[in-house]
């Protein structure tokens, strides 16, 4: 594991030379917020990184419910039973192993590593605009159909999940980055995927910090440009589709 500090938000890096999955902890005047689980044997790790920034876990909040997102979960729950778990009320259905479509959604099926076996329930569904501690839910859909982005009020910091990776490039999820293609090939929807990352971009974030990938400070022209790649991949996509269609 490797922890790199920015500000009051600590990057937790698992795998980081070979697949790196990633989790954060987020400092408070008096307690810790983790975002992500990470994988199942990140437990150690997070437990001793909290132990080393001396401040107690206090809430374990969730991007999205990914088995690389959640997998430390029931084993943290069960070392700290009273902390509390947030995760989007759409993403809630996912983490219990529900990937039906909900009526307004579009007709394409949910992918990636949906949890089969969570034994923790959440205590607090979100929705877009609510607070934890100095945290703002920011609903992104796209990677999956109820994924979150954190920002940190304080300082700007925004903590993105799956939204954007910066591992093999940065690119907004579902843009295929053939030296990290796996966001891409669990994103659910690319076209609400770039819609969650112009909203990101509004939000003119100081600290983009992602599921996969190292931290980017002042990312906004890093953002910019990988979201006009997402839309020429997307334009590109559309054409060849109508193309297939007409012949």
């Amino acid at each position: 594991m490797r922890i790199t500090k920015q500000g009051s938000v600590y990057q937790l890096a698992f795998m980081p030379r070979l697949f790196p999955v990633n989790c954060y902890l987020v400092e408070e005047a008096e307690e810790l917020t983790l975002i992500d689980a990470a994988l199942p044997f990140s437990i150690k790790g997070i437990m001793m990184a909290a132990a080393q920034i001396g401040k107690p876990l206090t809430r374990i909040v969730l991007t999205h419910a990914h088995d690389d997102h959640v997998g430390a979960l029931d084993a943290l729950k069960e070392a700290l039973p009273n902390v509390q778990v947030y995760i989007s009320r759409r993403d809630a259905k996912l983490l219990g192993g529900d990937v039906r479509l909900e009526p307004e959604e579009p007709d394409t099926p949910i992918k990636g590593g949906v949890p089969k076996s969570v034994r923790t329930k959440p205590d607090v569904l979100l929705e877009d605009g609510d607070r934890i501690g100095s945290l703002k839910a920011i609903a992104v859909p796209g990677h999956t159909p109820g994924s979150m982005a954190f920002l940190d009020e304080r300082s700007g910091a925004l903590i993105a999940g799956d939204a954007l990776q910066t591992r093999g490039g940065v690119a907004v999820s579902g843009k295929m980055q053939w030296r990290f293609p796996f966001p891409a090939f669990a994103t659910w929807s690319a076209a609400q995927a770039l819609e969650s990352a112009r909203k990101l971009q509004h939000l003119q974030p100081a600290l983009l910090a992602v599921g996969h990938g190292k931290m980017i400070v002042e990312p906004a022209e890093t953002i910019a440009r990988a979201i006009r790649e997402a839309e020429n991949a997307l334009m590109k996509a559309r054409e060849s589709h109508g193309r297939s269609a007409r012949s």
